[in-house]
């Protein structure tokens, strides 16, 4: 990452902090605990299982601190070790609802040791037993994760989908050398004891995971003949109770094995002396072996057993697929992640997501300065270090969802936009994103290297190949949501006679208000179809913005059976077009 880059993100993390001051989130909760020798393995380092119990138990004070009532949790998702934490240090544990959906809540925590560097960060999902309050974001980052957090539970429940989608083209041809998976087999059995329940005398969600995690790092070990470094947990799932008294079965495998990394599936049971195994909860965990000065080393692979073991060996694959492809794509800074993305429909949910979701992260930014305003267009403008962002907002007296359904109707965008000269629909990923080819006029360097577009006809045309990513509000005071994003496809390279652009960030929110008015905001993150005077408003944006807002107004109000139609038909339309 080049130094302007990490200026930038330091610059924002400093003002997130300026936010964050003088702010209380009712549902934070603080856990500071010292680290004795009684919490550590024999290397004298925080036993994971011991860390996973304090961040179980904030996460769940903090879901009760706002549902004031007893809560359970549901499932923890990605967690991340980046760091070991030693004896005689201080974790300081943080967490605090990010947003409340109908019974469920996504609680976010980070740990930090004395030292401060981050050591993990998960997003737990706690369920309740009565209906939840809304969350009222305060801050410029609270904001930001309630926006988002809709789009991640859209993720976590297509999770199960997407490793079907990986399997149906998975190379299934069988390997014949390696390890036997059945020598790294481990099964033990743990007897509930009330000290090893919670105050609603169910077993503690974070006792199960330290028991889970003990009898993972001992399968790891026996195939690596070394002490094994846990470095994620892609996913526990807590599909019910158990109770004191119960026999917990724990059993755990190595799945799969690559170069320096191995994947250990787990799943613990819960039973009486009578009566059938109950499944309580399974998770996948990756292990790395690290040498004398830190770095992974190479392990031996693995032969699956047939049928069921050939089975977890290629679901384990398909799983690494996602973590990287998740890694590429969502868990890096926007400015990291390069323009155009290879699109695949194996990691289409996680582009979908980082279009969405880079989307509201920009909106929700509160730098933004009003440069100028005519008759009711408001341009704004966020500098940064490494680049400019544009929002523009516009009133229309138009319902939000009908402006939604037109935006989104690329049909008809030639007609009022003067920057669309042709959109081809390539690819109708599903009912929320499509690809389009969208073709616009060329734009040529000015004077001061600021790009601006020409006049038709001249010179070389644009063209772009776009992820649209449309959303209907997940909850009130949520937004309609149209993000745009550049895609690469190797069916579509770049065209002889077009130049290829490129957009990083772009698209409509539309909120509805108390008198039906909405606020487009587009916020590309360079457009050069604004003039090279940013302190006032490019009369060709503002003839586009007012030809979008005729165009509303005339297609506003329609009757209820063609209105049902097009929100049912439409494919979503991008912002104006943008090159980076």
């Amino acid at each position: 990452m080049t130094t302007q880059v990490l200026d930038d993100l330091k610059e924002e993390d400093e003002e997130e902090e300026e936010d964050e001051e003088g702010c209380v989130n009712p549902t934070e909760v603080k856990m500071s605990q010292i680290v004795m020798p009684c919490h550590c393995n024999h290397r004298q380092e925080l036993s994971v299982g011991q860390l996973l119990k304090w961040m179980d138990s904030t996460a769940c004070l903090s879901a009760e601190r706002h549902a004031g009532s007893l809560c359970v949790t549901a499932s923890m998702d990605d967690i991340h070790f980046e760091h070991t934490i030693s004896v005689g240090q201080v974790v300081n544990i943080r967490a605090k609802v990010n947003r409340a959906f109908n019974t469920s809540m996504e609680v976010s925590e980070a740990e930090l040791s004395l030292i401060t560097f981050q050591v993990s960060h998960i997003l737990g999902y706690v369920s309740s037993q009565v209906t939840l309050r809304p969350v009222a974001p305060q801050t410029q980052r609270e904001h930001v994760e309630y926006s988002v957090a809709a789009e991640r539970r859209r993720v976590r429940m297509l999770h199960s989908d997407i490793v079907k989608e990986l399997l149906s083209s998975a190379d299934s041809s069988a390997v014949c050398s390696g390890t036997a998976a059945e020598k790294t087999r481990v099964e033990s059995v743990e007897l509930v004891l009330p000290p090893h329940a919670n105050h609603q005398v169910n077993t503690f969600g974070g006792q199960i995971m330290a028991w889970m995690v003990n009898v993972a790092t001992i399968a790891a070990s026996r195939l690596c003949q070394a002490h094994p470094t846990l470095r994620a947990i892609d996913m526990f799932t807590f599909r019910g109770p158990s109770q004191v008294g119960d026999r917990l079965l724990l059993r755990a495998i190595v799945n799969n094995a690559f170069k320096n990394s191995l994947e250990v599936g787990v799943r613990a049971e819960a039973y009486q002396e009578e009566g059938p195994n109950r499944h309580i909860n399974s998770a996948f965990m990756t292990f790395e072996v690290l040498d004398d000065s830190g770095k992974p080393c190479t392990l031996p692979r693995i032969r699956p057993e047939p049928l069921e073991g050939e089975r977890r060996f290629q679901e384990a694959t398909a799983r690494k697929k996602i973590r990287l492809d998740r890694k590429y794509i969502i868990s890096r800074k926007q400015s990291e992640v390069p323009l155009s993305v290879p699109w695949d429909p194996r990691n289409q949910v996680y582009l979908s997501y980082n279009n969405v979701s880079a989307l509201k992260m920009l909106a929700a930014r509160k730098n933004w300065r009003l440069s100028t305003e005519k008759d009711k267009v408001r341009l704004y403008t966020l500098e940064q270090k490494s680049m400019l962002s544009f929002r523009v907002e516009a009133e229309v007296d138009v319902p939000a969802h009908r402006a939604f359904c037109l935006l989104a109707d690329l049909s008809n965008r030639t007609s009022w936009d003067m920057h669309y000269k042709k959109c081809e629909l390539i690819h109708g990923v599903d009912d929320d994103d499509f690809i389009y080819r969208v073709v616009t006029p060329s734009v040529r360097q000015a004077a001061g290297g600021s790009p601006t577009s020409t006049n038709p006809g001249e010179g070389v045309l644009q063209d772009f190949i776009l992820l649209a990513s449309r959303r209907k509000p997940c909850g009130h005071g949520d937004p309609y949501v149209i993000a745009l994003r550049s895609v690469s496809l190797a069916t579509h390279p770049p065209f002889e006679g077009y130049n290829r652009g490129e957009v990083l960030c772009a698209g409509f929110t539309i909120l509805e208000t108390n008198n039906n008015i909405y606020y487009n905001q587009a916020s590309p993150e360079v457009l050069p179809y604004i003039s090279t005077d940013i302190a006032g408003l490019s009369s060709s944006f503002y003839h586009t913005f007012c030809s979008c807002s005729q165009y509303l107004s005339r297609n506003g109000q329609l009757p209820a059976s063609e209105e049902t139609k097009s929100i049912e038909l439409p494919p979503p339309s991008p912002v104006l077009v943008c090159s980076g």
